[in-house]
């Protein structure tokens, strides 16, 4: 009873370090434990999501980027359609 008690107060606790957007899609978890490898995975996880990561926000970056040779209105033109 006491160890149900206690992951429940620590599910708790995950839950409310969330942001109000994520916690719906980490709900399914059931335990404290899996919750936790869960926001792990999603938010620290290991080197090579990070440098996923790292990765996606360079290439949207470089949606937002004037190239040299590009008029102001062909920018224009290129970022309404994103």
């Amino acid at each position: 009873m006491q160890k149900k008690k206690n992951d429940v107060k620590a599910r708790t606790t995950l839950f409310l370090s969330l942001p109000d957007e994520n916690q719906l899609r980490f709900s399914k978890y059931k335990t404290a434990k899996e919750l936790w490898a869960a926001i792990l995975k999603t938010f620290g996880g290991n080197e090579a999501t990070k440098k996923r990561k790292k990765n996606l926000l360079k290439k949207q970056y470089g949606n937002f980027k004037t190239e040299g040779s590009e008029t102001l209105e062909q920018t224009f033109n290129r970022l309404q359609v994103i």
